[in-house]
């Protein structure tokens, strides 16, 4: 590496400190001792002070070779930091973490990974699936797909669905204990619900133009929509659920919709959550330009 420019220069001046003797640095440079000494008596000649103060064993600095070494510092990290964005631009690398809701990752973001990785050799996805809501401005996740309405918050967010919801059982559990006909009837039926809190304290429903919001209850609650549709699946109850996470088994018989007639037809958006902005590292960017693709409307 060349040494001779002010950068150079820099590089040589940090090492010294942080080896701690001026032989040190030459071996870690890979120069020999003299040319370190003649490049700090060329920055000490330049500024017509003097940086260090050298004795046979210790190396001390001035009050100039204290700022002198605080703003070299500050100077190589902004150059390297410059350096790796730019060259992040040309060819997206490094650790991207993803959070998603437990279903709709497993169905809809798990299957398009493999194309993700393929096109993207040198981005890590690390993927964490869970329906509790990670803390993205905390440094929990860079990019965070979520379903609701969203509270205000700096975070960029970027549309790219929405999905319905669902009343359900099984044919099993219809069987064994009646079909509910009104909301009403669900005070009789053992109705799973999300054990954290949602926006809506009970199920939403619309009769007549009226809402309602029965409070229902049940014998299990869950944090994810997955567990209540095997639940719902084994006949254990009724559950109220993404329509999404539920498609396969509303086509092919093994969920029955309820209260159709009663259904509010409340759409919940899908958004992509990220923090914004012209410093977003590059793979964060064609990540959520993938998703937004290949995810969008297909909810």
């Amino acid at each position: 590496m060349d040494f001779s420019g002010r950068s150079g220069e820099m590089m040589v001046f940090v090492t010294v400190m942080e080896q701690g003797s001026l032989s040190a640095a030459a071996r870690a440079l890979q120069l020999a001792p003299s040319a370190v000494s003649r490049v700090i008596a060329r920055i000490e000649a330049r500024l017509g002070v003097r940086l260090l103060i050298r004795t046979t064993r210790t190396l001390t600095l001035t009050a100039e070779g204290q700022t002198y070494l605080r703003a070299a510092r500050r100077i190589l990290a902004d150059l390297t930091e410059v350096e790796e964005a730019i060259a992040d631009q040309a060819s997206p690398r490094g650790r991207v973490r993803l959070t998603a809701s437990l279903a709709h990752g497993r169905l809809y973001v798990v299957p398009l990974l493999a194309e993700f990785t393929a096109r993207y050799p040198d981005i890590l996805v690390d993927l964490n699936l869970s329906d509790r809501v990670v803390d993205i401005l905390g440094g929990q996740a860079d990019v965070a797909i979520r379903f609701g309405q969203l509270a205000d918050s700096p975070l960029t967010a970027r549309r790219i669905g929405e999905t319905g919801r669902v009343v359900v059982a099984s044919p099993s559990y219809l069987a064994r204990h009646g079909t509910p006909e009104q909301p009403e009837d669900l005070f009789r039926h053992n109705c799973l619900s999300f054990s954290f809190r949602r926006a809506e304290p009970g199920w939403p429903f619309r009769r007549g133009g009226v809402d309602m919001a029965p409070d229902v209850t049940g014998s299990i609650e869950a944090n994810n929509g997955e567990s209540l549709a095997q639940l719902a699946l084994a006949g254990v109850g009724i559950a109220r659920i993404g329509t999404f996470a539920v498609k396969d088994e509303l086509a092919d018989g093994r969920l029955i919709p309820l209260l159709e007639a009663f259904n509010p037809q409340d759409r919940e958006p899908l958004h992509l959550l990220f923090v914004g902005g012209s410093t977003m590292p590059a793979r964060v960017r064609v990540l959520i330009d993938f998703l937004a693709e290949r995810l969008g409307d297909g909810a």
